[in-house]
């Protein structure tokens, strides 16, 4: 309510400007350019096959044999959740006995292997094409490292028959999870009507043209056949990973560090890496090497519950996004600078690796490391590139390259190297070591930490200052656009101006961002700003921009081909039920109701436990006048999951709206206790309270809300209201003054606190 009027207020008087100057980039493939497999390579390339047999990219997926399987499968046990699985081999093939979907033990024979170290996964084949990723693998690190044992993936729970997380369920699945980085020309293929893959792929593992793209052009201009002769300016190389030909790194004597000889210009072999180095979304498999990341990509940016505040890896993230915000990344430095790309193996050993660019006689020495030479201190990866363990046993190398900042752990809570091993020490400690190591303060790289921190709960200053890092372009653009969606939502209006700027940036991911956070404004104003981003450069911004046109008042070609692009993107991936569900809010948007029926219904046949579809569906119910069934649909979601607080609280909505108003504030109470951190929760409860009459207990809920979150503007304008309403008006301008201090130009606060000042004399 209050954020749409503030920005109903700004984006009357101000109109967009035009869209970036930035040329379409081509599809990198020929059309003629078809996968010939990586056997067709090691006739010219022995050098380059030879570094890659036996890799972890040539072992990403390989036939079960008597020598790709890692495991003890001569009739080992393991026990899991009351199950006791048993491995075993039988003429020549491999079997386990384990629980199925439907909970009982029987016997799976395993199709594939799943990567070597340190641990090896197992597929199963099942009839519809899906292969299935077993839950319990093999730790194939040495006996003396912990290794040579069975362990279950998810130790911690208990993962049985039913759980999305179950080894038959679908996020075990390798189709649609693991298959496209794990093989070259992988095509998904799945049939939606059949609901059945066919999926196909021309190597088995990571092979040549899973880098280097579709290599039958090349092949033949190596022949000298076909259009070999034509293709001579290129060779027929879909891309030339060549940014680091003829570069060199000159060591720079007053710092120790190098400079690049000349500026990297593009990012090509960083998005050939990205396609798998990174945690992202995909929407189409038609994608070949070179191609933007962005036609067939949505990274994740810095997001919390992925990375922590200061942009450190926190979930499973894998590197991209950490490398992006590196300042080695903003220097010039690629991949390859440090990974062999054939072998991925380091370039040098240990700190040799850094010495590269880093001179030894400035870095690794006890004056700048404080540690005792060759110990783990002495690293620079400990200190600078710390890991985080995943799948129990795999510890992975935080790629953002950062100087450790223990104070920031006192500040904000944010993991640092130095607890890391001295994890008997305080943060405080370590902070006050490193000052004494360096009395000059040394910030680092990434200086966003304490403005991501403090607005992802709801800090009013702390979301200015992620407007500066919006529009800032010396910050990285992964950091640009993951401060752009901090600003989506009910803060969008107050910082329209930002996003308005941030549809400008050159980079497609700040365009993206941008475009989501202009998600909540009225129609015509997302009909203003985003109708000639309908042309936008980039696939995965064009996409954005018809999700959240849907329903506005646009019409045009483009904005139809927009439309195409997203919905194909969510059909390409019909085997999820977030896809059904995008589907199905897309219909909502556009008034189609039935169909939006359809999609939601489907989201829960594939995953009866899929709350949001839940919720929505529940709303399209009521959207149509059908309450009973609404408040059916949401009851049947929480008998199955009684913890789901968005339930609840539509469940609340639904009951008000049937004037059951005591039911309904158990339910919005109940919200507020599942899902303290969602500040809208507490507010409908509130305002629920005060309109049954309980005016102290909703004061009691929208303090508590505000102690958590006290620059939410939509509480203090409530709380405002309702003590004007009650005739407090001094205590009723001591919120509408804080309401001000966050906008102190819109004209509804202003005149809010002029009212009250008055009523208050």
């Amino acid at each position: 309510m209050l954020a749409a009027a503030a920005a109903n207020f700004y984006f009357s008087f101000r109109s967009r400007p035009a869209p970036p100057p930035v040329a379409v980039v081509p599809a990198a493939a020929p059309a003629a350019a078809q996968f010939v497999g990586g056997g067709q390579c090691i006739g010219c390339h022995a050098a380059e096959h030879a570094a890659w047999a036996g890799s972890q990219h040539d072992r990403a997926m390989q036939p079960a044999t008597g020598e790709t399987v890692l495991g003890d499968f001569n009739d080992a046990t393991f026990t899991y959740g009351g199950v006791t699985s048993t491995f075993f081999a039988r003429d020549g093939k491999f079997f386990v006995n384990t629980d199925g979907a439907d909970g009982q033990l029987a016997d799976f024979e395993i199709s594939y292997t799943f990567g070597v170290e340190p641990l090896q996964q197992y597929l199963i084949d099942f009839p519809d094409g899906r292969k299935q990723a077993l839950g319990i693998a093999w730790d194939s690190r040495s006996t003396a490292a912990g290794g040579q044992r069975w362990f279950h993936l998810y130790p911690d729970e208990v993962i049985g028959a039913g759980d999305r997380l179950h080894w038959t369920a679908i996020d075990q699945n390798w189709n649609y999870q693991c298959a496209d980085c794990h093989s070259t020309n992988l095509r998904k293929n799945f049939d939606a009507a059949a609901n059945a893959f066919g999926t196909t792929w021309t190597d088995i593992d990571v092979n040549c043209e899973a880098c280097h793209g579709p290599g039958s052009s090349h092949l033949a201009w190596a022949q000298k056949t076909g259009d070999g002769q034509r293709l001579e300016a290129t060779k027929g190389l879909i891309v030339a990973l060549d940014e680091r030909r003829d570069v060199a790194w000159t060591p720079v004597a007053d710092t120790g560090n190098a400079t690049r000889s000349r500026p990297r210009e593009s990012a090509r072999e960083i998005e050939v890496c990205a396609r798998c180095h990174s945690r992202r979304g995909q929407f189409t498999d038609e994608h070949a090497a070179g191609e933007s990341l962005t036609e067939a990509f949505r990274p994740a940016l810095l997001e919390p519950g992925l990375f922590h505040a200061d942009g450190q890896m926190r979930d499973e993230v894998y590197n991209y996004a950490s490398f992006l915000q590196s300042k080695m990344n903003a220097v010039g430095v690629t991949c390859s600078d440090c990974h062999e790309p054939h072998s991925q193996e380091l370039r040098a050993p240990g700190n040799a690796i850094c010495a590269q660019c880093h001179t030894a006689t400035s870095f690794d020495m006890p004056a700048h490391h404080h540690h005792e030479p060759a110990s783990q201190g002495a690293q620079c990866a400990s200190c600078h590139m710390p890991t985080t363990t995943y799948m129990v046993i795999d510890p992975r190398h935080d790629h953002s390259l950062r100087i450790p900042r223990p104070d920031l752990t006192e500040q904000i809570g944010t993991p640092n190297a130095c607890n890391a091993c001295h994890a008997d020490r305080t943060p405080s400690w370590a902070a006050q070591t490193v000052t004494s190591w360096f009395p000059e303060r040394k910030v680092g790289f990434q200086d966003f930490a304490v403005a991501f921190a403090g607005a992802d709960r709801g800090e009013a200053a702390a979301l200015r200052q992620v407007e500066n890092i919006a529009v800032d372009r010396a910050e990285p653009p992964i950091v640009r656009a993951s401060a752009v969606a901090r600003l989506g939502g009910r803060t969008a209006a107050r910082a329209a101006a930002t996003l308005i700027a941030a549809l400008e940036d050159p980079d497609p991911l700040v365009r993206m961002a941008a475009v989501g956070a202009l998600g909540d404004a009225d129609a015509d104003t997302r009909a203003q700003l985003l109708t000639p981003m309908t042309s936008d450069p980039s696939r995965l911004v064009r996409m954005e921009v018809a999700r959240v046109l849907a329903g506005a008042p646009v019409i045009g070609a483009q904005l139809e081909r927009a439309n195409a692009e997203l919905l194909a993107a969510e059909r390409f991936n019909a085997d999820r039920p977030e896809a059904h569900l995008a589907l199905g809010n897309f219909a909502a948007a556009r008034g189609e109701n039935a169909a939006a029926t359809a999609a939601y219904e489907k989201a829960l046949e594939i995953d009866a436990g899929f709350s949001q579809a839940a919720v929505n569906l529940a709303d399209v119910h009521r959207a149509r006048g059908d309450e009973a069934r609404a408040e059916a649909t949401l009851r049947a979601a929480l008998l199955r999951d009684p913890s789901l607080a968005a339930a609840h609280h539509a469940l609340g909505l639904a009951l008000v709206r049937q004037s059951r108003l005591p039911e309904a504030l158990d339910e919005f109470a109940t919200a507020v206790t599942l899902a303290p951190a969602e500040p809208r929760f507490a507010y409908v409860h509130a305002v629920a309270l005060f309109s049954s009459g309980n005016s102290a207990e909703a004061f009691a809920v929208l303090d508590a809300a505000l102690a958590r979150f006290p620059d939410d503007g939509e509480m203090l304008f409530a709380a405002a209201s309702y003590r004007a309403e009650l005739g407090d008006a001094d205590a009723a301008l001591v919120y509408a003054r804080r309401l001000q201090a966050l906008e102190p130009r819109n004209p509804q606060f202003q005149e809010l606190v002029r009212t009250l000042e008055q009523r208050a004399r």
